[in-house]
């Protein structure tokens, strides 16, 4: 009796398991997508202020400089959220549920009665 009460147990504790973790990976992917979409807004922002003041300057933006600038700001703009991203995916890696193996603990419950 006691082992069927300690599977059944397992059972529970594994789904509330699975729940928790999903929850965590939604929160992540949630973080993840309003991180992008701040990160998108920056670097909108950004080159649209350096735009303008190249603008005001009487530069075009075409130019290979102008270019090369703006492409430097994006990607510092971008750079602090890349972080963010690759840290998210790291935990995202990391949540995982072991699923309990009754099989395995029964076998071990019938060696410590035979043994």
């Amino acid at each position: 009796m006691g082992q069927i009460v300690s599977d059944v147990t397992d059972i529970l504790n594994y789904k509330d398991s699975k729940k928790e973790a999903e929850t965590e990976r939604q929160k992540i992917l949630s973080d993840m997508a309003a991180d992008e979409k701040e990160k998108t807004n920056l670097v909108k922002k950004t080159l649209a202020t350096q735009r303008a003041k190249y603008g005001a300057s009487g530069m075009s933006g075409k130019g290979m400089t102008e270019g090369a600038v703006l492409k430097r700001l994006k990607e510092e703009a971008a750079e602090p959220y890349e972080e963010k991203k690759r840290t998210k995916t790291e935990k995202l890696k990391k949540i995982k549920v072991q699923k309990p193996n009754l099989l395995q603990s029964l076998l071990d419950k019938f060696d410590d009665l035979v043994g």
